[in-house]
C-alpha cells in the first residue's frame, strides 16, 4: 500500500524534457511518466516559454539541438527568474570529458548519455530530485 503512495507523491514533480529526437523522447516518457508530470519540448525557444510558466522541478536538457543548442538553452535558464535554481541534467550522445566538464561549468547537475537506458533515467532523476528537496530542506530551516 505504501508504495503506491509514494508514487503519487513522486506525481507532484514536473519535469521539462527537451530533446529533438522522438526516439529519445519516447524512451525518456516511458521511465518518467508513469512517476512524474512530463512537459515536452523539442526545442530550446519553446523549452524557455514553459519555463516562463515556471513549476519546474527538473529539467533533462539536450545538449545537440538545431538553432539553439542546449548549453544556450541553460544559460537562458539560469537567467530567468522562474527557472534559474531549477536543476539541469544534460543528455548527450557526447562521450568527451570536455564536454562533460562545459555541462558542469554550465551549472548542470548531471549527465546522461544517449542513447538512455530507462531505469538509468529514472534514479538520475530520482536522485537529482531528491538531492534538490534536501537542499531546499536545508535552507529553509
Amino acid at each position: 500500500m505504501t508504495h503506491h503512495r509514494e508514487l503519487d507523491k513522486e506525481k507532484v514533480f514536473t519535469i521539462l524534457l527537451v530533446d529533438d529526437q522522438p526516439e529519445q523522447i519516447d524512451v525518456i516518457k516511458s521511465a518518467l511518466q508513469p512517476h512524474y508530470v512530463l512537459k515536452i519540448a523539442t526545442n530550446g525557444p519553446v523549452a524557455l516559454k514553459i519555463a516562463e510558466a515556471g513549476g519546474l522541478d527538473l529539467v533533462l536538457l539536450d545538449v545537440v539541438m538545431p538553432g539553439m543548442d542546449g548549453y544556450e538553452v541553460c544559460q537562458r535558464l539560469q537567467e530567468m527568474s522562474q527557472s534559474e535554481k531549477t536543476p539541469i541534467i544534460f543528455l548527450t550522445m557526447m562521450d568527451g570529458q570536455d564536454d562533460e566538464a562545459m555541462g558542469l561549468e554550465q551549472g548542470a547537475v548531471d549527465f546522461i548519455r544517449k542513447p538512455s537506458c530507462p531505469s538509468v533515467v529514472l534514479t538520475r532523476v530520482r536522485n537529482a530530485i531528491a538531492h534538490e528537496q534536501t537542499k531546499k530542506g536545508l535552507i529553509r530551516k
